[in-house]
């Protein structure tokens, strides 16, 4: 059974293709920022579109969350026919919660987003939501305390669980840590005695404690030639992301900023210690995509930075999904910006998937 969701901050739509490798479908999307919005479009487009008869996917609607009514998604999505079962999913905006950030919290003008999307959430009464965010939003007091006040309300409808997972465990290279919080409505729940703790069952890691478990490489001789740890899973490898310099004929893998600074000749292979220029280790993971948000992640070889095709694998999105070279009329390089930020934002499609399943799981036993 294929299961409809509405997806806010859709950013990419990589969220959006986890769920859709789990049977689920997208049927109305919300993303504000313009140049991702025209991104999203083609790049689930391009993923899509081998049938002949293939209609292509637009986002639904492009403002702001705060301007759009609930009767408007509505009556957008279902024509204002109540449907009997549907989801939400989306990843607000998560700046203002990161440690790396100015942590401005709810007061921020990101932040209050996240309020708005749990509101929306609360009077659209889907049969399941999910919500992703940075761990900041679980691990800063002063922000737990607020989210957790705030899903007070939320809990009134729904069940609710939360928790950090990270990307590298299940399958991703990229060590990345998000908080997901979970809800089932209760009025949907056929189960008697359901247990959220009990009947709802996160992932399974595949790669449990990642991070601690494999000896993981130190830094190399820039350009020097360091062999590959016994027993590192080659998944978890930046090196299995990086597009060879025959392949450039790859969507996307010639996109790249050009090198201007002496750092990209200089910086040690797997040195990752500073805020902006971290070159990764070709034989270890990575550390949280942040592309677009002064900090600039390096091949581990070449004098250059990742590019936009390696940053998409890094996130696990399929070589099908493909950027247009231009975004409307703005410049080569505003575009480039945009992708790497964009890019970066996004949910790793592999965890995105498995969480997913998860959710389908659940519904298949106690609501369907």
């Amino acid at each position: 059974m294929n299961i409809n969701i509405l997806s806010f901050f859709t950013g990419g739509g990589f969220m959006d293709i986890g769920f859709g490798q789990a049977d689920f479908s997208t049927i109305w999307s919300n993303e504000y920022d313009p140049l991702f919005a025209d991104m999203f479009e083609a790049g689930i487009n391009s993923l899509n579109n081998k049938k002949s008869d293939y209609t292509p996917v637009k986002i639904s609607d492009r403002r702001s969350i705060e301007l759009i009514t609930c009767s408007e998604i509505t009556s957008s999505a279902f024509d204002n026919i109540d449907p009997k079962v549907f989801g939400i999913i989306g990843g607000p905006p998560c700046q203002d919660f990161s440690i790396s950030g100015k942590i401005q919290g709810f007061n921020g003008s990101r932040g209050r987003l996240t309020k708005i999307y749990l509101e929306k959430i609360y009077d659209l009464e889907p049969t399941f939501f999910v919500m992703e965010n940075v761990a900041g939003l679980w691990r800063i007091k002063k922000n737990k305390e607020k989210l957790l006040d705030i899903l007070k309300q939320v809990e009134q409808k729904y069940y609710v669980t939360k928790k950090i997972l990270n990307a590298l465990e299940y399958g991703v290279p990229q060590d990345r840590e998000r908080l997901f919080v979970i809800g089932f409505l209760k009025s949907k729940i056929k189960k008697t005695g359901f247990n959220i703790s009990h009947d709802f069952n996160w992932p399974n890691p595949i790669y449990k404690d990642a991070t601690t478990k494999y000896s993981w490489p130190e830094r190399s001789t820039y350009q020097g030639k360091p062999r590959k740890p016994n027993h590192v899973p080659k998944e978890l490898c930046v090196q299995s992301c990086l597009v060879s310099e025959k392949n450039k004929s790859i969507a996307n893998a010639d996109e790249v900023f050009k090198a201007y600074s002496e750092k990209f000749n200089s910086i040690e292979e797997g040195d990752t210690r500073t805020q902006s220029f971290k070159r990764l280790h070709r034989y270890k993971y990575s550390p949280t995509a942040c592309y677009g948000n002064n900090e600039v992640h390096l091949h581990p070889y070449l004098p250059r930075r990742l590019s936009v095709r390696e940053t998409l694998r890094i996130q696990g999105v399929p070589d099908s999904y493909k950027l247009p070279r231009l975004i409307g009329q703005h410049s080569k390089s505003r575009g480039l910006t945009a992708k790497y930020k964009m890019i970066g934002n996004g949910v790793p499609v592999p965890l995105a998937k498995q969480v997913a399943l998860s959710v389908r799981q659940c519904l298949e036993e106690n609501v369907l």
